[in-house]
């Protein structure tokens, strides 16, 4: 199977994600991913994933970022079913709400830092 699990026939509606991102993935791919900010470490957003689009991922380091806005209230069970699968896949998923981007960023970063390799 592909290493990576890339999934290219939800490439045209990530694309669009992309576009319309909300406030935390855009403060979170502009101060930290973009670019290879984040330790040297490549991010992509808006992936292909299986049977996913996940916000943002590392395949180096086996990473998934997800910044949950308000419809993820809703969708407890939907996300725990998404997080087993992608862990099935040899990723490890992180969440943030929203407001934990954008009112405690430095804190999110030292979560995410606690998944780099030591």
């Amino acid at each position: 199977m592909n290493k990576s699990h890339y999934n290219k026939k939800h490439k045209d509606l990530a694309r669009n994600l992309r576009k319309d991102g909300t406030r935390g993935e855009v403060i979170l791919w502009d101060k930290v991913f973009r670019a290879k900010k984040f330790h040297g470490y490549q991010f992509n957003r808006q992936f292909c994933i299986d049977n996913y689009i996940v916000d943002f991922i590392s395949r180096k380091l086996k990473l998934i970022v997800e910044v949950d806005g308000y419809s993820h209230n809703f969708k407890h069970e939907g996300d725990k079913s998404r997080d087993k699968r992608l862990k099935e896949l040899g990723y490890t998923t992180v969440r943030f709400s929203e407001k934990e981007v954008y009112n405690d960023l430095d804190n999110a970063i030292r979560v995410l830092e606690n998944h780099l390799p030591k």
